[in-house]
């Protein structure tokens, strides 16, 4: 299939209501609202296709773009793709979920994670603290650099309170990650947790909340799934 057959497949299943939704969370057109649920049948059968999601993500249509990253082969996604990507990244959707999902597939993650966190571009940054998420939360244990992971919590402990909105949400949530993915790190996530304490966030006019780190862990951990990683980042 080629991208413009997508896109008059899906404009069909986009609702207004859903729009309003999205729009509150910083879409912007084009785009048509359709669900998750309907992007998950298309991708069930189209699987994965390279060149396709390259396609569908150039459109600048938010629903081409979500897809694309589903069907992304995330294995054949080149540093200079994932620069792409994540450039035109423009909302949480796309640099909070997308772009990290389909970098922490490739080989090209890790060394970009680390790149991205360090821009003065909120979105950019963003996208690099959500891939680093998305790693930890898929790579085993052995595969991770783990000296780096506590450099990494300390330096979010150290600033996390002054940096921008979207980055402190997606700092939060790095040690989230951490201390559930990452059954040696429990611990010490929980104990830089503490040390940050409530996390504010400005959500807009949208019913999300920010999680209080520790409690969300130990949750994890009365559960017994502490360290238990997902087969894919993508959801």
């Amino acid at each position: 299939m080629t991208a413009k057959e997508i896109l008059k497949e899906i404009k069909p299943l986009g609702s207004d209501s859903y729009k309003r939704v999205m729009f509150n969370h910083g879409v912007q057109e084009p785009f048509f609202g359709v669900k998750i649920g309907d992007m998950k049948k298309i991708q069930k059968r189209i699987k994965k296709d390279y060149q396709l999601a390259l396609d569908l993500y150039d459109t600048g249509n938010y629903d081409a773009m979500y897809l694309a990253g589903l069907i992304a082969d995330d294995a054949r996604m080149t540093r200079q793709d994932l620069q792409h990507w994540a450039d035109k990244a423009y909302c949480s959707g796309l640099c909070g979920a997308t772009v990290p999902w389909v970098a922490a597939g490739s080989a090209h993650g890790w060394e970009l994670a680390l790149e991205w966190i360090e821009s003065k571009t909120p979105l950019i940054a963003v996208t690099g603290w959500a891939t680093l998420g998305s790693l930890v939360s898929i790579k085993e244990d052995r595969q991770l650099d783990l000296a780096a992971l506590k450099r990494l919590l300390q330096r979010v402990q150290k600033t996390i309170h002054e940096a921008p909105d979207l980055v402190r949400y997606q700092m939060n949530s790095f040690v989230i990650a951490v201390g559930c993915y990452v059954q040696s790190l429990t611990d010490t996530a929980i104990q830089t947790a503490e040390k940050i304490g409530p996390v504010t966030v400005d959500m807009g006019d949208t019913s999300c909340q920010v999680p209080f780190a520790p409690d969300y862990i130990r949750k994890v951990q009365k559960r017994g799934t502490i360290g238990k990683k997902r087969k894919s980042a993508k959801c």
